[in-house]
């Protein structure tokens, strides 16, 4: 633990003493010159990954070292607004992450088609290179699925952005009960000198019958909703998100009782230097019929190495109600071009 601390001073004092601080990095654009064009355009992102849980070897996966993403993306456009996005995982049961084709009409309108991510969830947005943490708050994975395979109408009108969809409402999976998923997000934002700010609501309601609702193990009956809003701020010295969702469906798993999963997190960070980031994050997830409520606390470390190299280290605290504390740290080292 000593160790860990000390490590994780003396990567700040190197952040902010700029002792590896690199004003070019030609490996790196050339690199960009030759992988990167309009019309083809390729990405990589791996992750090395190390965790470890104090007590419980069940908890934040044991103690172990694994991969993390381990991606390969194509994109580009073609003519006439056309453009398309294949995405593969390598540490994944199913390797393809986004299958999308789509039409780009002008900033107030576009189309996206085929498999990529549903807006339901701000902390589903970005790519796991970009995330605050090295995981995404939880109520990402119980309540909605990363990927489902429809078509989405989007843009922004003025500092308006809205976006809705139409899916199979299963996720990765291409079967369909002939039901579908509705989704729609709208959200505002403002930008001035000192920083930026942006409000927004998600939604949808899920027909599909004997749908997996998330990595909670519920089954929904059909008609599912789920709703949400977002606040975030980014300024150069301090950003964060606070985020509520709420789902309500009718569980199999409770002969048909209606059961209710709330999510919740606030995220507040500062950016320490050009290159480290210090956060905080409160994640709380309650399951109405499970009786149960779990809080996690994530205090988070990011460092920015280089362009393509960079840190995270997260220590982790979590209660569940009736439960003993659980703690544990986990680590990511990552190359994403």
């Amino acid at each position: 633990m000593l160790k860990i601390i000390y490590t994780s001073l003396l990567i700040l004092l190197i952040t902010n003493t700029g002792l590896f601080a690199q004003e070019r990095e030609p490996i790196a654009d050339q690199l960009m010159e030759m992988m990167k064009n309009d019309a083809f355009s390729v990405s990589m992102l791996l992750q090395t990954e190390a965790v470890l849980s104090f007590q419980d070897d069940n908890y934040n996966g044991g103690r172990a070292f694994g991969l993390g993403a381990t991606r390969l993306d194509f994109s580009g456009r073609v003519d006439n607004g056309f453009n398309y996005k294949l995405q593969l995982d390598f540490n994944r049961a199913s390797n393809l992450m986004d299958a999308r084709i789509g039409y780009h009409a002008s900033g107030q309108f576009r189309i996206v088609t085929g498999l990529t991510k549903p807006a339901l969830n701000r902390d589903l947005d970005p790519s796991p290179a970009n995330t605050d943490f090295i995981d995404r708050a939880r109520l990402v994975g119980a309540m909605m699925n990363p990927r489902e395979i429809g078509v989405a109408v989007l843009g922004d009108i003025g500092n308006i952005h809205y976006n809705f969809g139409m899916y199979n409402g299963t996720g990765f999976s291409r079967s369909n009960d002939n039901r579908f998923m509705y989704t729609g997000r709208l959200a505002v934002g403002t930008e001035t000198d000192n920083g930026s700010f942006h409000a927004g609501f998600n939604g949808a309601f899920n027909q599909t019958r004997n749908e997996s609702v998330g990595n909670t193990g519920l089954v929904s009956q059909g008609d599912r909703v789920l709703y949400g809003a977002f606040l975030e701020y980014n300024s150069r010295p301090v950003f964060g998100t606070i985020e509520f969702m709420q789902t309500r469906f009718d569980a199999q798993n409770f002969g048909g009782a209606e059961e209710t999963i709330t999510g919740f997190y606030a995220t507040l960070g500062t950016n320490v230097s050009d290159k480290s980031q210090l956060l905080v994050r409160w994640d709380q997830l309650d399951f109405d019929l499970r009786e149960r409520t779990s809080d996690l606390f994530v205090f988070g470390l990011n460092y920015q190495a280089t362009r393509l190299i960079s840190f995270q280290a997260n220590l982790l605290a979590q209660f569940d109600e009736g439960e003993d504390g659980k703690y544990g740290l986990a680590g990511v080292f990552q190359f994403h071009f």
